[in-house]
């Protein structure tokens, strides 16, 4: 193991230390249509991870204001990170359109936030895996 690897085991061992949060990222189908109903079934749900993570807002982020039909939104950004060592299921990626939903956290008030998702990156040298997201509340 080169200084570089213990370097970074000890950086990832602390980051996952702060990860007090616990989320589930998963993709969802598109919605239906029932016509014999008249309502719109929500698409089937896939979970890619469930575990810890550490949800946080991102502070430079102001809440652009957006608009979806005729109700307005405000985007606030966050940042999920996840173990460095998460694995997905195989052929699995994350992508623009998946959703982190907090199920778990010190802070009541973030559980049952849905976050969706905006990019991932990737690096041999993080010490956790880092997920952009953004709340569309």
């Amino acid at each position: 193991m080169t200084a570089l690897d213990s370097l970074l085991a000890g950086g990832r061992a602390a980051a996952e230390a702060r990860m007090r949060d616990t989320v589930r990222l998963y993709s969802q189908a598109a919605d239906v249509f029932d016509r014999s109903t008249g309502q719109t079934v929500p698409g089937a749900q896939t979970d890619l991870h469930v575990g810890k993570a550490r949800v946080k807002a991102i502070a430079a982020s102001t809440g652009e204001e957006a608009e979806a039909g005729e109700r307005e939104l405000v985007l606030r950004e966050y940042e999920v990170q996840l173990p460095w060592s998460t694995t997905l299921p195989s052929g699995s990626r994350v992508l623009p359109g998946m959703r982190i939903e907090v199920t778990a956290s010190p802070d009541a008030r973030m559980v049952g936030l849905v976050l969706w998702v905006t990019g991932a990156a990737f690096s041999d040298q993080s010490t956790a895996w880092r997920i952009r997201t953004e709340d569309r509340s």
